[in-house]
């Protein structure tokens, strides 16, 4: 039976875990290494259940007083765990015992970027699990600000990226039922923001527009005093992102994103400009029209339903003069 590269190097992980002329700390390196190589691009969810049983070798083979590549282990096991896609709440939360427990050690002893990458990890699992219910979102919220004290913009900018970015989903995630709400909606504005400083159209097409639909989205629902200059910046920012969305090279990004700019022109006055005679509502149903028909080609049927109900509402609107309700904001 011929043996993949992933199976061939757990198999060679296994035999170093039994060399005896390596020390107990070396085998345990080995294995750490070895476990490492099977998270980069997995074919499978078998790759990165592989790699959680060598560093669970790993960890029995570190001797007692290695408490730091204990802990390098521990943190390593944890973004393969975070990483299962078909782990379910349970991988999560072996995923988050991991993080909390290389932790302290990383803190004191490791460099800090190690205890920071930690804290980021630690957070996008505490946001996944508060997702599902299991955890407290505003727990992954201060893990990325004790990320932030290390991951600076100037020194670590994909770190940085990724931090804002995951917080700022945080904090819009968090109902709005009290005045801090609207502090949290400024904040995630404020990320996102953080965000486009290191991301940008030229270098990271993709990444780009994907923070700009999402500023977008920020903006338009944010509960500010300030409704028409954010629905403008919301607008614009839709604008941004479909310099690279596009009906024929991503149509399923490109209808949500038109889909969300239909709904800030829904919101609007009727006549955005009058001496063009840019018409809102005119333009949104153009624009929700076009999105239903990608949803309907690409089979997101419940989408296309979706769009296909506030078609209605818009067509209504219009008959009866152009009195606005509102979308549902996509991703």
């Amino acid at each position: 039976m011929v043996q993949t590269v992933a199976e061939a190097q757990f198999a060679a992980a296994l035999r170093a875990a039994e060399d005896p002329a390596a020390s107990p700390e070396e085998r345990a390196e080995m294995l750490m290494e070895i476990a490492m190589s099977l998270q980069v691009k997995p074919k499978s969810s078998d790759q990165l259940r592989d790699a959680v049983t060598l560093y669970r070798r790993a960890l029995t083979e570190a001797p007692a007083p290695a408490a730091l590549l204990q802990a390098r282990i521990r943190a390593r096991m944890g973004t393969a765990l975070q990483a299962i896609p078909d782990g379910g709440t349970e991988a999560l939360r072996q995923a988050c015992e991991c993080h909390e427990a290389a932790l302290p050690l990383l803190r004191e002893h490791g460099r800090p970027e190690e205890a920071a990458e930690a804290e980021l990890n630690l957070g996008l699992v505490t946001q996944s699990l508060a997702g599902l219910g299991s955890a407290r979102i505003q727990d992954a919220i201060q893990c990325y600000h004790r990320a932030l004290r290390v991951f600076k913009r100037e020194s670590h900018p994909q770190e940085f990226a990724i931090v804002h970015n995951n917080l700022a989903i945080a904090y819009l995630s968090i109902p709005a039922t009290d005045e801090r709400g609207k502090m949290r909606e400024a904040l995630a504005v404020q990320s996102f923001e953080e965000v486009l400083k290191v991301v940008n159209l030229i270098d990271h097409p993709s990444e780009y527009a994907m923070i700009q639909n999402n500023l977008g989205n920020a903006l338009q629902y944010a509960a500010s005093g300030h409704v028409m200059e954010n629905n403008l910046r919301a607008l614009s920012a839709y604008d941004e992102a479909l310099k690279v969305r596009s009906a024929r090279d991503t149509p399923v990004e490109y209808a949500n994103t038109i889909a969300n700019k239909a709904n800030v022109l829904r919101s609007l006055p009727p006549v955005i400009d009058a001496k063009q005679g840019r018409d809102a509502l005119a333009e949104a149903l153009a624009l929700y029209r076009e999105a239903k028909l990608l949803f309907e080609q690409n089979a997101l049927h419940d989408r296309a339903e979706l769009i296909a109900a506030v078609i209605a509402e818009v067509e209504a609107e219009i008959e009866r003069g152009g009195v606005h309700g509102g979308g549902k904001v996509l991703h």
